[in-house]
């Protein structure tokens, strides 16, 4: 039971619907008990006010025959002073003793026809009791000094309700039974209209709600959120409407955060080979020119232009990496592996480079086998563009330390350096493209790519980079992939 009255809101809908029928139910009842009470009221009232004088009457013969048998058994008593028989004598009746040949042989109250002697097919059909006959009639055996005869009992007809068949009830009601019949459809109609609009009403009020939300979402207003208070199947609905407008809003918000990057992206990227193309441009026009006579001056404008070329076509390569990865077409080789022998290999590749800018190097690998989920080509440019940058923007003589530290859900990869650091400013958007540790947006050095790749990259295999210092190591990047 206690199931059953929970709130609206915990309830299912059948477990309602249910109840509500149930309530319907019982004011059917309710209103058959009181359609019922009135027409008893009606019948009761017709008989007491039209028929009977007296309610208490007993208008069957047998009654009587037991009271004359009490007065014969004391001493002769007078049946006429007994409380039934004066009923009888009040209400215009009396009865009649008959012999075996059916002669009247005794009254007992006021006769008041003359009829002495009764044929047979007569009496039996006085004893129909027709509406059109004067006296109402019942007859019952009895036995008189030791002789078989009858006590006949005769009242005006009009005081008597016959009941005869099957029109007992069309007898006593007042009023016509098509009309007792109308009445109760008319209540019945009513009483479902009303449960038909209300059990409407409960439903169409949290289907107007849901109704109302999805019409602002389909205008593009993603912030709508629902409250309905109904059944438990609304509320459920209602939870995963607003669970599917938090979804939207933020796929846009990403989307609209896309766009905006895309473009920003473009005009970094047009901002920033626009400089190198300008040198190449100038340098190749003016030895196209001939201005440049001297040919050490001639090589050195080869160099430069040679040098600026190389820019672009990096930038233009590291610009084709970023929007690869972003691209839905681009499949990953994900999948657990050993790491620690991977991260050496990297380091062995990339050491011809870091001696050539005089680094210190510290490479912390643990001797046990480490595993984790990575895709071996993002996860080598990563850690290539993390030692790149460290050696792009750092002097000669920077200590650079790449450790691999296992954790028990995941793996992390420390390219830390004793460089110079990156401005505290620079930190929330070091990962952006077009964003240089030094904050030039002119200088030839990088492309201001390799960040926000090493990023895309890690994030794509399910990871993170982040940005720390600690202590001498103003520069810590780490890399944690799930294992």
């Amino acid at each position: 039971m206690k199931r059953l009255w929970k709130t609206r809101e915990k309830r299912p809908l059948h477990t309602s619907l249910t109840l509500d029928f149930l309530l319907f139910n019982f004011f059917l009842l309710l209103l058959v008990l009181v359609v019922y009470i009135i027409v008893s009221l009606d019948v009761v009232d017709f008989r007491i006010s039209d028929h009977i004088v007296d309610p208490d009457l007993n208008v069957e013969a047998h009654v009587y025959v037991a009271e004359l048998e009490k007065a014969r058994n004391q001493d002769g008593s007078d049946i006429t002073s007994n409380i039934e028989t004066q009923r009888l004598e009040d209400s215009g009746g009396w009865l009649e003793i008959l012999n075996a040949d059916r002669s009247v042989i005794r009254s007992v109250g006021n006769k008041k026809d003359t009829i002495n002697q009764y044929a047979e097919s007569e009496l039996f059909a006085k004893l129909e009791n027709r509406s059109d006959q004067p006296y109402y009639y019942s007859i019952s055996p009895f036995l008189a000094e030791g002789e078989a005869t009858y006590l006949l009992l005769k009242l005006p007809r009009d005081l008597v309700s016959i009941r005869m068949n099957d029109n007992q009830l069309i007898t006593n009601l007042k009023h016509p039974l098509p009309f007792y019949i109308l009445v109760g459809i008319g209540l019945l109609l009513v009483l479902t209209i009303v449960y038909s609009y209300w059990v409407a009403k409960r439903i169409k009020k949290p289907l107007r709600v849901l109704s109302l939300g999805l019409t602002q979402m389909i205008r593009g207003n993603y912030s709508t959120r629902m409250s309905i208070s109904a059944e438990k199947e609304f509320v459920q609905i209602g939870e995963t409407f607003n669970f599917m407008a938090d979804v939207i809003e933020k796929t846009s918000a990403e989307k609209r955060y896309a766009e905006e990057s895309k473009q920003r992206l473009i005009v970094d990227l047009s901002h920033d080979l626009k400089t190198p193309i300008t040198s190449i441009q100038g340098y190749a026009q003016a030895l196209a020119e001939g201005r440049v006579g001297d040919a050490e001056r001639q090589q050195r404008y080869l160099g430069y232009i040679h040098n600026k070329s190389v820019q672009v076509a990096r930038m233009i390569q590291n610009m084709l990496e970023l929007l690869k990865v972003d691209s839905p077409d681009f499949h990953m080789n994900i999948k657990q592996r050993e790491i620690g022998e991977f991260v050496r290999e990297i380091m062995a590749d990339t050491y011809g480079e870091i001696e050539q800018n005089q680094f210190v190097l510290h490479v912390l690998v643990p001797d046990e086998e480490i595993y984790a989920k990575y895709d071996p080509e993002l996860l080598s440019r990563v850690i290539q563009n993390l030692i790149t940058n460290a050696l792009a923007y750092n002097p000669r003589g920077t200590e650079l330390r790449v450790e691999l530290i296992p954790q028990d859900t995941h793996v992390s990869i420390e390219v830390a350096d004793t460089g110079v650091g990156i401005p505290q400013e620079l930190w929330t958007t070091i990962f952006d493209p077009f964003v240089r540790g030094d904050a030039a947006r002119s200088g030839t050095v990088g492309t201001g790519l390799g960040l926000a790749i090493a990023k895309r990259n890690t994030e794509k295999m399910g990871g993170h980079l982040t940005l720390s210092q600690r202590g001498r190591e103003t520069t810590i990047f780490t890399i944690v992939i799930p294992k």
